[in-house]
């Protein structure tokens, strides 16, 4: 019987090496909002096995909101026009947001939202992402907490997805190219 790990081609961040960064990453963000009125925005639905991760390594008890959005594409490029499918339910007028976010390509997207949420009228406004792939940023955006860089490689497990498979696997991994047509895609 075939399993999802028989289509990864690569394992790029093995289980350990992510656990060891979301410990790190959540060390710092409970450092810097000691004491703070923070929420953490998750951007479903791939941030949501890191953020769950990261919010367990945490020595603060911070809010916990979610936004789901969809960024239109033209073949299997971000066009960078945006629709919000789940909006915050809590206001973040005054409170320091933290974006966690799986993968930064582009930047379209997380450009968006950072200035989405800075309308908001909110205290402060950051990033913090699993993945970065500068080779493939259209956009200029500031992570703040940064897990790792990767290279412009077609990536799943640890919440990231094709085609709504994959997100359970507790590694980052390439995925075979003949698993998604090979394409240049997030």
């Amino acid at each position: 019987m075939r399993t999802p790990r028989d289509d990864v081609q690569e394992i790029l961040i093995d289980e350990k090496t992510i656990a060891r960064k979301v410990a790190e990453l959540a060390k710092a963000i409970s450092r810097d909002y000691s004491g703070k009125d923070l929420l953490i925005i998750g951007v479903l639905k791939g941030a949501f096995v890191f953020l769950s991760d990261l919010l367990r390594q945490m020595s603060i008890s911070p809010g916990i909101d979610f936004v789901a959005i969809e960024s239109y594409t033209q073949g299997t490029e971000s066009s960078g026009v945006v629709r919000v499918l789940k909006d915050l339910d809590e206001n973040a007028e005054g409170r320091h947001l933290l974006i966690v976010e799986d993968i930064v390509d582009t930047g379209l997207t997380l450009d968006y939202l950072v200035d989405n949420m800075r309308n908001r009228k909110a205290a402060s406004v950051k990033v913090c992402a699993l993945l970065h792939k500068p080779e493939r940023r259209k956009v200029e955006v500031k992570i703040d907490y940064k897990g790792f860089t990767i290279p412009d490689k077609f990536v799943v497990g640890y919440g990231l997805d094709y085609a709504q498979r994959y997100r359970e696997l507790p590694f980052v991994g390439v995925l075979k190219p003949e698993i998604y047509g090979g394409e240049s895609v997030r």
